[in-house]
């Protein structure tokens, strides 16, 4: 009798080209292997949020929430100590502003011309060249800009003293070079997703390339930029290496950014390889500052997970 022909159903009543041989382990594996994966990312968040909470509640049980939110003073260290937090904020966003202003002008360029000008052999050259950069220690970006870029600006600074030895404007200037194969990796995909369909459409209407990349395939592609512009965020404000070799390690409230400033990632390694006691309202501090910056970078993912899903473009 021959085999059961293609929609013929078997003995037992299933069509005979349902019937499997052997029951397929191999997926099984692999697919608790990749909700392990993407477990771990949840897992980390949340150990993370065990210990943070415990500590910054101790803290905050000996200092007034307020004070510590609008205090202009931040010296916990020291008798009489005080626990105004803004010093630290204000270099955090200064540094992470300049920053952005490099990595995003930067980054963007860099991913138009891959996506829509340069040629397949000029991207296979170019894309991996840019992101060595993300590669290099951030500790070594922190050195260049101590001893080549703050000198630099020292010696072509127009008017006025110039910048001072740790100054926020150096920090920031490395850090965004730093993250500009972030966006620009990021942001090219993006826009390579974009169908070529919406390309030759404009093309059609005689649009120039220019005029084809600004107002057809960024719009398109608003949605990825937006993510690689926000992850660049969330590095720059985690950045600790740049910050703490370039721009100094005293907190200062101000919006010059040639003075030196400390951010928050700054202070928390600097406290944490100090020698404060254990339990002690100083080594609290590193948890009251860690928290703040986790509970920053999560209110900043939340907007964009708002614009990403606002601007999200899907084609068939």
């Amino acid at each position: 009798m021959s085999s059961p022909s293609l929609g013929q159903r078997t003995a037992s009543g299933s069509p005979g080209f349902l019937k499997r041989s052997q029951p397929r382990y191999g997926e099984k594996v692999i697919k608790v292997l990749l909700v392990a994966a993407s477990l771990v990312s949840v897992l980390t968040t949340i150990g993370i949020v065990i210990a943070l909470i415990p500590p910054a509640i101790t803290f905050f049980g000996k200092v007034d929430f307020g004070d510590f939110i609008t205090g202009t003073n931040w010296s916990p260290l020291f008798k009489p100590p005080h626990f105004g937090v803004l010093p630290l904020v204000g270099g955090t966003l200064m540094v992470t502003f300049i920053a952005l202003l490099v990595a995003v002008p930067l980054g963007l360029g860099a991913a138009i011309y891959l996506s829509e000008y340069s040629n397949s052999r000029v991207r296979k050259i170019f894309k991996p060249l840019l992101e060595v950069l993300a590669g290099i220690p951030t500790v070594v970006y922190g050195f260049f800009a101590l001893k080549a870029i703050t000198p630099l600006l020292q010696d072509i600074w127009p008017g006025g003293e110039g910048p001072q030895v740790f100054n926020a404007l150096a920090a920031g200037f490395v850090m965004g070079i730093m993250i500009i194969p972030t966006i620009a990796s990021l942001a090219e995909d993006s826009m390579s997703a974009v169908p070529r369909a919406l390309r030759d459409g404009a093309f059609a209407l005689g649009s120039s390339r220019m005029q084809v990349s600004t107002r057809v395939v960024v719009p398109a592609a608003l949605s990825g930029i937006v993510a690689a512009v926000v992850l660049g965020i969330s590095r720059a404000l985690g950045e600790t290496m740049i910050v703490a070799i370039a721009a100094g390690g005293r907190p200062n409230l101000s919006f010059d950014p040639l003075e030196g400033m400390q951010t928050m990632t700054a202070f928390i390694a600097a406290a944490g390889i100090g020698d404060l006691p254990t339990g002690s309202i100083g080594y609290q501090t590193i948890f009251a500052v860690g928290s703040l910056l986790f509970v920053m970078t999560l209110v900043m993912n939340l907007l964009s997970i708002r614009l990403v899903r606002k601007y999200r473009e899907v084609y068939e």
